[in-house]
């Protein structure tokens, strides 16, 4: 039986933050902010994280609930000393998803901490290591860190997690789809048993009740802004265009219009990049922000938003999640999301604290699938219009499909295989194309099988490949097949730049990239080898379970 009072005795006296019993220093930074009274997210959280408890709390981003978590872990390490305090030992561990949500939260940390000792570092991927490195030689107190980049320095011990008492894991459900989940376990395996833990979430997902639970210990459990409320404060339109023709239709509006700082979402990285280099090309402002950018160049695209000299940001969904834009009047979803709960993210990014905003979502036919999901979930129909002055342009070119979404990219680390496109590799064969039950375009493999990812296509012993039917093929690469940047050493391709056969498919010699003689071929046949004679031809592939000893052998190494 909890000894935690009843969150409704908290909830009918509380009315500013002075009535939440923070230090007098917190409160003071706060005043300096402006803020007056605790969103509903602080209310709720501020007093269960002050008793000591684990939580649960449901909220998505614009609630306050940075703060709902910074200000009570501030108030706990100012009341209590670390048993040892010593360089790169830090007392409080907030792990989240992105760059630059662990750059918000940090700013969050200095804002309302500035008024006291604690002292706090960021930590996170795709920036030199050393300055991190030179900060861990101090005393800490809070680090905010990405799981990724956590793990780099646990395994290089320049990092000391034997003194965390409070962990927090912010937008864990963002986490668990980027592929975090193995990284979060190993990050568990070195804290201490003891600790206080809070588990932050946009929505309470059974994959989330299931980390939950191994991860929380009798936790308080709160819930602000129900997922499809945050849309009732958003004008939601669309517009019904073929996908060729939405670049012309969002210059249209975009120009006619007026907008000078407006958020558009797309599916995947090279879509971003593509739609705002054409941007640019019609004469706007524009900037595409994803994970495969570098931190300078994220950093220079949304200051130039924010100051108003980019006018048009292209964003996935990972990059744009802990965007911390205030009052931005437009959001346009150039492709609607795979995930419902996502379009409710995206356009919660208007329309926050209380302002209302606008959403349009341009529709190819194919999307209305998708469209009659968001609908469902937000319980609404949103309003059909047409574009007045608008025709089609008749140049206008049909392009090849994308297949990067952000959210598949990202293999676990040391045992997911590198995605197609742009994973960093594992140490073992893992999850194919789609991280989200199949392929959603098959890649032609050796001799025109199509390779699946994902569960539809079975995960992949180390070192084998998933195919379309449960099948697991044979290949050097870690995981990846296919196109993009997400080949381990498993790609083959000729002298002549033509890609070859697979190791189980005809290509024979050491581990590494194989290279057949120019006239190598892609199919899985034999090509001509190196001194001239043909390839020797692939046996036929023994049924799943029934492999040859040799070949089971040769795997086993």
């Amino acid at each position: 039986m909890s000894d935690r009072l009843p969150l409704e005795l908290y909830l009918t006296v509380i009315t500013s933050f002075a009535d939440l019993g923070l230090a007098d220093s917190l409160l003071r930074a706060i005043a300096e902010t402006g803020y007056t009274a605790p969103t509903p997210i602080q209310a709720q959280a501020i007093p269960l994280v002050l008793q000591g408890g684990d939580l649960l709390a449901a909220a998505q981003t614009g609630t306050g609930k940075t703060a709902g978590f910074t200000l009570p872990i501030l108030h706990r390490l100012m009341l209590t000393k670390p048993a040892l305090r010593k360089p790169g030992r830090p007392r409080c561990l907030i792990l989240t998803p992105t760059r630059e949500l662990t750059a918000q939260v940090e700013e969050s940390v200095q804002t309302y901490g500035k008024h006291t000792p604690l002292t706090s570092m960021v930590m996170f991927g795709g920036v030199n290591i050393n300055p991190q490195i030179s900060a861990l030689k101090k005393p800490l107190d809070i680090l905010v860190a990405t799981p990724g980049r956590l793990l780099d320095h646990a395994g290089q011990k320049t990092v000391d997690l034997s003194g965390v008492e409070i962990l927090v894991l912010d937008e864990a459900d963002r986490m668990l789809d980027m592929g975090f989940i193995r990284d979060i376990r190993k990050v568990l395996a070195l804290l201490p048993k003891q600790r206080q833990n809070l588990l932050f979430s946009a929505t309470f997902s059974e994959e989330i009740r299931t980390l939950a639970r191994g991860v929380l210990n009798d936790p308080g459990e709160v819930s602000v802004t129900p997922r499809n409320t945050a849309t009732e404060l958003v004008t939601q339109t669309m517009h019904l265009v073929e996908q060729h023709h939405k670049r012309d239709l969002i210059s249209h509006i975009i120009r006619e219009s007026g907008w000078h700082q407006v958020l558009v979402f797309t599916r995947t990285k090279h879509g971003a990049n593509r739609l705002a280099e054409k941007l640019v090309k019609d004469g706007l402002s524009a900037a595409a922000i994803h994970g495969n950018k570098s931190q300078a160049a994220r950093t220079r695209a949304l200051a130039g938003f924010k100051a108003g000299t980019v006018a048009v940001l292209v964003a996935t969904d990972i990059a744009a999640r802990g965007l911390d834009i205030d009052q931005l009047p437009q959001v346009v979803n150039f492709e609607l999301p795979n995930v419902p709960e996502d379009y409710v993210h995206r356009i919660g990014r208007t329309g926050r604290a209380g302002a209302t905003g606008a959403a349009i979502s341009l529709v190819d036919p194919s999307e209305i699938k998708l469209l009659k999901a968001i609908e469902k979930l937000i319980r609404k129909p949103i309003e059909r219009v047409e574009v007045q002055g608008w025709k089609p342009s008749p140049t206008a070119v049909r392009e090849p499909e994308d297949d990067d979404d952000e959210r598949d990219s990202r293999g676990p680390r040391g045992g997911g295989g590198r995605g197609r496109n742009g994973g960093r590799p594992g140490n073992g064969g893992g999850r194919g194309a789609d991280a989200n039950g199949g392929a959603r375009r098959a890649a032609t493999g050796p001799a025109g099988l199509a390779h699946a990812g994902g569960r539809d296509g079975g995960r992949a012993a180390s070192g084998q490949r998933p195919t379309g039917n449960g099948d697991r093929r044979a290949s050097n690469g870690n995981g990846g097949a296919g196109r993009g940047n997400g080949n381990g050493n498993g790609e083959h391709r000729s002298a002549g730049g033509a890609r070859g056969a697979n190791a189980a498919n005809g290509g024979h010699g050491s581990s590494g990239d194989r290279r057949a003689a120019s006239n190598g071929r892609r199919d899985g046949r034999p090509g001509a080898s190196a001194g001239g004679q043909p390839a020797r031809a692939p046996a036929p592939r023994p049924a799943l379970g029934q492999g040859s000893g040799r070949r089971s052998a040769l795997l086993s190494k």
